[in-house]
């Protein structure tokens, strides 16, 4: 069996959801292409699972000081380079094209008539779950920007519709997490607001991790470049993660029973919708700007979540491999049967 996978580069979640899922195909015998758009090629990191993948501009969003910008992201855009990427990308030798939000590889698919499997949060908007933040905009984007036949929505908890759990690595636990640590990814703010944000919480070690990586000046904030094992080491015993409304980092960090301070993007609902979520399953807190009195009383607080899910990776690909049948009530069930929430004090 031949897969095309297309991945949304932009932010470091889908492609970690891709590593997962790039695993199990090749134990699956699947022989996969992945493309990644969205970002400049030079700027992807730790990418060896991928083999020989491809990477094309495609179409992303602008952001500033932590809010999409959709004006610029319009002037921006370079629809006359996209067209010619979606015209050039040649699936005749494929047999299933899947896309993780990924408008490169979703509208080739579609041009050509051909099915395009998507996996990967957004398709759980497809379903009445849990929204904030919306207007026409933000469900025309949703709709319109990666459009799939079949999408398979991943999500926290199923809210009573058809979609699977989330799709992430399994992390080792920490028997003794350290309490003052905690990780920092606001990869959309300014590094300089972040460590004004932080500063004065002298009695915690931050280890913020940004494209910038310009020292801090304080002790207590480390300045780090992105790494993904640099970040999976300190993830480790962090006691928790101040982060954008992101599905994938915030998935792991409830696998792995750590607190969460959230704070969405501005006029992007989907991240707007997690943190609401997150509040509503009281898995998480949430801020919607960089407010100390927030911060202050997160980090004092010992109470975490810890949700253990199964390996959907596996699952997915097991059910592709059979063909891909109806996604029954049985079958859902089956699946968050397998799925554990456990409060604990850290």
């Amino acid at each position: 069996m031949r897969v095309f996978y297309g991945v949304q580069g932009t932010g470091n979640g889908h492609i970690t959801r891709a590593r997962m899922m790039a695993k199990e195909l090749y134990q699956a015998g699947v022989e996969v292409t992945f493309l990644f758009t969205g970002r400049e090629a030079a700027h992807y990191f730790d990418m060896d699972i991928f083999q020989q993948y491809q990477a094309k501009s495609g179409l992303t969003f602008s952001v500033h000081e932590g809010q999409v910008q959709y004006f610029k992201t319009a002037v921006t855009a370079k629809p006359l380079q996209f067209f010619k990427e979606v015209a050039s990308l040649d699936l005749t030798a494929y047999d299933l094209v899947i896309s993780d939000f990924e408008p490169v590889t979703a509208w080739a698919a579609k041009t050509r008539k051909k099915t395009v499997l998507g996996i990967g949060h957004q398709y759980a908007f497809n379903h009445p779950i849990p929204i904030a933040g919306s207007d026409p905009l933000a469900r025309g984007v949703m709709k319109y920007f990666a459009p799939v036949d079949i999408g398979v929505g991943l999500h926290w908890h199923h809210f009573g519709q058809p979609i699977l759990p989330p799709i992430i690595e399994t992390p080792a636990l920490c028997a003794t997490i350290n309490k003052s640590k905690i990780i920092v990814y606001l990869p959309f703010e300014e590094q300089d607001a972040i460590i004004r944000l932080l500063t004065p919480f002298t009695n915690f070690d931050f280890h913020v991790y940004t494209p910038a990586s310009e020292p801090s000046g304080f002790q207590h904030i480390q300045c780090k470049p992105l790494s993904r094992e640099a970040f999976k080491q300190d993830f480790y015993d962090c006691a928790g993660i101040i982060s954008n409304a992101g599905f994938e980092l915030a998935s792991e960090a409830l696998q792995a029973g750590k607190k969460i301070l959230a704070k969405p993007l501005h006029a992007q609902m989907e991240q707007i919708s997690n943190a609401f979520a997150l509040k509503q399953l009281g898995f998480g807190q949430t801020m919607f700007d960089l407010d100390v009195k927030v911060v202050e009383a997160w980090l004092y607080t010992q109470r975490a979540v810890r949700v253990t899910y199964p390996n959907v990776a596996q699952i997915v690909v097991q059910w592709i491999v059979k063909g891909m049948p109806e996604m029954n009530d049985e079958f859902i069930a089956s699946v968050w049967s397998q799925v554990n929430v456990l409060q604990i004090q850290q």
